[in-house]
């Protein structure tokens, strides 16, 4: 998939802190305002990030990190696909998910862990949440602890979203998801309510499918880790990200949180009427 000015806008409202991307044309002039003559549905929205950050970020050579997710999904099929063509070449990838694993290994992409690889060039993932500073809600699919243990140790790690994950302040409009052990589990739920940053929020235990946070079946949800997840629900948006990211990781039984502070080098973002990276 190309990224032409016939496909690419650009989210340019007045003021906005995500200020919009500007893309070299054929005259050499930079296109600050193309818009896209008809509307695309979300899926299509993830699929253009997806392949943009692929385009943009990954060359030959390189070790990546895989997300894991629904607009994660497009950037790995991207990576196939200019593997396949010859595009890329000697590309080594890391999956953070067995999910992202299996579609990888569907598309002939090399895989190599942490274990061979400590560094990584690039990493590309989506995001439940993202605010003004870039601080990020993750692992709305369960993959929290991979994803931050595989993305913290990138030269560069690129945000995919969609408009709808940009938010003022997180919290209200997506839980936080923090991995704990099962041992003594409803022990650790009560400490985590009692943080000083957390004595606004609902902790609940993930039922179900661990790749979601809806109730979607009776038994505890389990990470690809064996472990359990519980979902911090708030009303107002949290005040102090980072403070609670620390107090959060030091409590015992708590594996790792889904707070993504400071790490994001670039976000891309996907709105209906086009594109707009907002850098760190």
């Amino acid at each position: 998939m190309k990224f032409t000015a016939a496909l690419v806008s650009l989210l340019a409202t007045s003021g906005s802190a995500f200020q919009p991307l500007s893309v070299p044309t054929k005259n050499n002039k930079n296109l600050h305002a193309l818009h896209m003559s008809t509307a695309l549905s979300q899926d299509e929205l993830k699929k253009l990030v997806g392949y943009k950050a692929v385009d943009d970020y990954v060359k030959s050579g390189m070790v990546v990190g895989l997300g894991t997710g629904s607009t994660a999904y497009f950037a790995v099929e991207r990576v196939g696909q200019k593997l396949k063509s010859g595009e890329l070449k000697d590309i080594v990838a890391i999956p953070t998910s067995i999910r992202t694993k299996e579609q990888a290994e569907s598309l002939g992409i090399p895989l190599v862990t942490l274990d061979t690889h400590s560094k990584l060039d690039v990493a590309i993932d989506g995001a439940d949440e993202v605010d003004p500073e870039l601080n990020l809600t993750k692992g709305g699919g369960g993959a929290l602890f991979r994803e931050k243990i595989v993305e913290i140790v990138s030269d560069k790690f690129i945000v995919i979203v969609d408009e709808s994950k940009i938010c003022d302040g997180l919290g209200p409009g997506f839980p936080i998801p923090v991995e704990i052990v099962p041992f003594c589990h409803e022990h650790t739920m009560r400490v985590i309510g009692g943080l000083p940053s957390c004595k606004d929020c609902k902790p609940v235990l993930r039922l179900g499918s661990c790749a979601n946070n809806q109730v979607d079946g009776d038994e505890i949800a389990v990470t690809d880790n064996g472990n359990y997840v519980v979902d911090l629900h708030f009303e107002t948006p949290i005040k102090d990200p980072k403070t609670m990211a620390t107090e959060l990781k030091n409590v015992v039984g708590v594996v790792e949180h889904g707070l993504f502070c400071g790490m994001a080098t670039a976000v891309i973002i996907a709105g209906s009427d086009g594109i707009s990276v907002k850098e760190a």
